[in-house]
Parts: structure tokens; sequence; C-alpha cells
């Protein structure tokens, strides 16, 4: 049996070695499982490619690394190192120390039952709105995916191959691997794992690509939003009709009754605006199937290590 782990790096140089060193103990101690070790360097900023390389030389047989020709994403870059990965389970998990390696044999011990297992945190060591960000995705995954709401989706998750496989089915621009696991099985798992603190540097993810990622997930798996459009369309347009009723009727009743100009503007403007919502929620569903029919990359690969097969 062989046990791909897969790390996507973005300023992680600092961190990456010491994750890396932690791993190979912890496979000494599971001697009946071959294993590799795929890190995938997202474009960084700093020179975590290098240090790739260096691990890299030091152990050509467990380790390899690719490196993309640009910032992708971390998404696109766990699919990079999925498309490279041959294990028979497929581990993914963070750059940044905070994930506990040490549960790693509890978890393949987890998924003999299981299609997938993921690491589930009491406590997590993020910061304030990096916390809000997970809970509002957590959300729109029970909403829009029908994820149970007592599974929680952690970065730290180990997968059977035949899941993998059927991940990697999915070669458009935005993928989120989260809607593509609930997608491919049922039978998923939550083991407990305490959630390290940060050794150093701070997260990838700001406000905006913590809200970008909300939005691709809410648009590539449902029609939900366009389903909740026309269902505001529809009241908006009741609520026009009962209103212009209204007018007449105030009218016939006191016909004095001056027209107010104001309440005009704010009706307008009201569905101005949320004409201008409905028809952007449109075009975003339209200019991702034009990507998708234009074959844009999911990732490009600018080189890999020696050692890749």
């Amino acid at each position: 049996m062989k046990l791909s782990i897969v790390i996507p790096c973005y300023r992680s140089a600092g961190t990456i070695r010491g994750v890396v060193e932690e791993l190979t103990r912890v496979m000494a101690s599971l001697p009946e499982w071959a294993y590799e070790i795929i890190m995938v360097s997202d474009a960084s900023p700093d020179n975590v490619y290098e240090v790739i390389c260096s691990l890299c030389r030091e152990d050509p047989e467990h380790l390899q690394g690719v490196e993309l020709a640009k910032n992708f994403g971390q998404n696109s870059a766990l699919m990079a190192g999925y498309h490279a990965a041959s294990g028979d389970v497929v581990f993914s998990m963070d750059d940044d120390g905070q994930a506990p390696v040490e549960s790693i044999p509890e978890m393949l011990e987890a998924l003999k039952n299981a299609d997938v297992v993921y690491g589930s945190y009491d406590c997590k060591k993020h910061h304030l709105f990096r916390n809000w960000g997970s809970r509002l995705n957590d959300r729109m995954m029970c909403l829009l995916l029908g994820k149970p709401r007592d599974l929680q989706i952690t970065s730290f998750m180990a997968a059977r191959r035949f899941i993998i496989e059927e991940m990697l089915r999915a070669d458009n621009p935005y993928p989120i691997l989260d809607g593509l696991v609930l997608r491919s099985t049922k039978n998923i798992v939550n083991i407990p794992v305490k959630h390290r603190a940060r050794a150093q540097g701070e997260s990838g993810y700001t406000i905006a690509k913590l809200v970008m990622l909300w939005l691709n997930g809410v648009i590539a798996f449902s029609v939900i939003p366009l389903r909740l459009a026309s269902a505001c369309g529809f009241l908006c347009s009741l609520a026009g009709g009962l209103y212009g009723i209204w007018i007449i009727i105030h009218h016939l009743i006191d016909p004095t009754v001056p027209q107010g100009y104001s309440s005009i503007m704010a009706v307008m403007l009201f569905v101005g605006g949320l004409l201008m919502l409905m028809l952007g929620m449109i075009g975003e569903y339209v200019g991702r199937v034009s990507l998708c029919a234009n074959r844009c990359p999911q990732f490009v690969i600018r080189r890999r290590t020696a050692q890749e097969k």
C-alpha cells in the first residue's frame, strides 16, 4: 500500500522543512506503508520552491516538487498535486505546520470503513475573520451541497484512490474540492484532532480571497442562487403590483393627494439595483461557462523536480 501526501505551498519557505521532517518521522513508524510527499508551490513569492528542491535532493525516493506558472489558488494547487500522486490513499494538508500529522495513523485506521476522513478541530487557531469565513463557507455547503451539519470539512483530509480519480475528472478552472468530495460519496467521517498554532507568518487568505472562495462554492455546484433571484424578482413584481393598486385606490378616494416623487424614485432605484444584481449573477454563470468552453487551464506547471515520475 502506498500513501501520497499533497501539500500546497505559499509563503511557507520557513515552515515547509519542519512539516516534511515531521511527516518523515511519522511515516517511519508505519513501515507497512510506502509513501511520497508532493509539494506544490503555487507561484509563491518567497523562495519556497528552492527549499522544496533542496528537500528533494536530500530524499529523492520520497519527495517531489511542482511549481505552478502563476498563482492559481489552493484548490488548483491541490489538483496539480493529485495529478502527480500515485498512492492508494491520498492525504492533503496545509504547509504552515498547524495540521497534527501525528494523527495520520488514526486517520488511516478510520479510512478502513470510510471513503474520506477529515480531521475535525474543536478550536481552530485562526484569526477572527478567517474563522468567520470558514463558518460562512460551512453554512453555504450545508445549504447548497447537502453537507451534513455535524460533518466538519477541513484542509486535513485523507481519501481513497477512487475518490481522487473521480475528483480529477473535473477540469474546470474553478475547482471546489470539498464540493467534489461531497458529490462523489456520502461515506465521510471525522476524526477529532488538535489544531496547532501557526509557527510563523500569517494566513494567505485575505477577506477578499475568502469572499471569492465562498462565491466559487456558491456558483460551482448549484443553481439555487438563480432560483433565489427568480423568487426575488417575483416578490418585487408582486409588491410593485400591489403598490400600484394601492396608489390607484388612494387616488380615487382622495384626488387631492399629491403623487410622491421621492417614493417613485426610491422604488425605481430599488428595482433597478435588484435587476443589476440578478443580471450580474447570471453573467457570472455565463462567464464561467465561457471560460470552461475556452478550456481555461485549471493550473499550469512551470517545472518539476527531477524525481517526479
